[in-house]
């Protein structure tokens, strides 16, 4: 079964941190190349971070610096350690692959209000 559930979100203040996870199926995680998106209210989704074809990983400007991904091959599950958070952080956070996309999951929320 092809499933992406994201976890980890919430309520921070400007400046704090939050870790995220992505547990996907195994049939994606072992064939794909995974990433963060968001949402923000109004918005289209964007890319946030995700892993290359390269072995590496790239990041939108807006988080480098403040985010990184990362993946635990045991477990299938994708992380985005988010640093110094910002209001305009404010999203709904959801993973998925780059490319051809997997049906998305339910996604989490971060809001960052003081």
């Amino acid at each position: 079964q092809v499933q992406l559930v994201e976890s980890g979100g919430g309520l921070v203040q400007p400046g704090e941190s939050l870790r995220l996870s992505c547990a996907a199926s195994r049939i994606i995680f072992s064939t794909r190349l995974m990433a963060w998106y968001r949402q923000a209210p109004g918005k289209q989704r964007e890319l946030v971070a995700g892993f290359t074809s390269g072995g590496s990983t790239d990041y939108a400007d807006f988080v480098k610096g403040r985010f990184t991904i990362s993946r635990d091959n045991a477990n299938n599950t994708v992380y985005l350690q988010m640093n110094s958070l910002k209001p305009e952080d404010t999203a709904v956070y959801y993973c998925n692959t780059r490319g051809r996309f997997a049906p998305w999951g339910q996604g989490t929320r971060v809001t960052v209000s003081s």
